[in-house]
């Protein structure tokens, strides 16, 4: 007889037993993505990124059969709503002020990480039966509500019939690799106005002596971590107050991933000034951040966006997502995508109010997914030659 049990951390569970489930293709190369691995969830918690004081406590959710594992969906305790890049702070807000209690909360989410990819992980035929079973949690605790962002688009449309779920549509902006061989190609590809663009902001980047090197594997050295975790700390420190990751994350991630990470590091002389950290999928790299110790003229777009596509060409992977937000991301080649989650709200009034507005908001990312898109870097679009 099958039985769900909520964990009380990832370390609860063997890292075999868990990536049987969450991802299963690793006999065979690299997971889809490395988010829902054990390895990834793990560094997050036992680094205190995640747990006590983080705001994300972990509880995994998991189905067993005597024994054997089944299925699983990391599962979270939230008491705010940083980190998840899928905004309900206004409802929060409004629940508040009438007289509601809005944290905790729970989430199905991977961390700090704006990347689609599974989140009830096992066979499909147990994605319900863990939706519902979060669901019973929520309610049995009164909590206020659940979430699951950043699902694929195949469990959204699988559980938004499940009742009083709700399905939200937003957008981010994803690279597409359309059979180039060389970023050339992709440059013959866009109107020639954007390729003029981009071949310009290519050549000041580098047109102040830098080094910029694409490290990934054995070729991350500790140090370069040093310089990173520098970067970070500029960058977290200006968007969201402190950094959600703590200097023990990166040593983990060092340690265990460094074979699932791209680091690409420019350095004037031996010293390195900026980098971008990307992680590694089976067919798409995860852009995820970015810092600086020093400014220089479009250093953001290489790194970020330009080493990213060059790096996917030579790797033959199909995609590169560039994170949340951001649409000067578009006039470099990365077009609007729709991302998607799930939304279980216990007051059935509010979850009315919240209901009407994700229909409003769901025709809107639509109509600017099309205008968008029509107005895109690539030639045809718009009339553009």
């Amino acid at each position: 007889m099958a039985d769900l049990t909520l964990l009380d951390s990832l370390s609860d569970i063997p890292e075999a037993e868990w990536d049987a489930v969450a991802a299963p293709e690793q006999a065979e190369g690299r997971p889809v993505d490395p988010f829902t691995t054990h390895r990834f969830l793990a560094a997050l918690d036992l680094s205190g990124s995640t747990g006590k004081g983080s705001g994300w406590q972990a509880r995994p959710l998991v189905l067993r059969d005597h024994g054997e594992l089944l299925a699983a969906t990391p599962l979270y305790v939230k008491s705010h709503s940083q980190g998840e890049y899928i905004f309900d702070h206004g409802w929060a807000d409004a629940l508040e002020r009438a007289g509601g209690r809005y944290y905790p909360k729970l989430q199905i989410a991977v961390p700090f990480t704006p990347a689609t990819g599974r989140r009830f992980l096992g066979a499909e035929a147990y994605r319900e039966t863990l939706w519902q079973a979060a669901i019973g949690i929520t309610a049995q605790n009164r909590l206020s509500s659940l979430h699951a962002t950043f699902c694929t688009v195949e469990e959204a449309e699988a559980l938004a019939g499940v009742e009083g779920t709700l399905h939200r549509v937003t957008q981010q902006f994803h690279w597409e690799n359309r059979g180039y061989q060389s970023f050339d190609d992709f440059l013959a590809d866009l109107s020639s106005r954007k390729r003029k663009m981009i071949r310009k902001e290519r050549e000041t980047a580098r047109a102040s002596g830098l080094t910029i090197r694409a490290l990934t594997g054995d070729a991350i050295e500790p140090a370069h971590w040093d310089a990173f975790w520098a970067f970070y700390q500029d960058t977290g420190s200006r968007k969201w107050g402190h950094p959600y990751l703590t200097r023990d994350a990166f040593r983990r991630f060092h340690d265990r991933m460094r074979n699932d990470i791209l680091l690409v590091l420019a350095f004037d002389g031996a010293r390195p000034v900026a980098g971008a950290l990307n992680f590694i999928g089976r067919d798409t790299l995860f852009g995820r951040y970015w810092g600086c110790i020093e400014d220089h003229p479009f250093l953001h777009f290489e790194l970020c966006y330009y080493q990213a596509i060059d790096w996917a060409i030579a790797q033959g992977l199909q995609r590169v997502e560039a994170g949340a937000q951001g649409e000067h991301k578009l006039a470099r080649g990365y077009l609007p995508v729709e991302t998607h989650s799930l939304h279980w709200i216990a007051e059935p009034s509010f979850r009315k109010a919240v209901d009407r507005y994700l229909q409003a908001e769901r025709r809107a990312v639509g109509e600017e997914i099309e205008v968008l898109t029509a107005y895109g870097p690539f030639r045809g679009h718009d009339g553009q030659e």
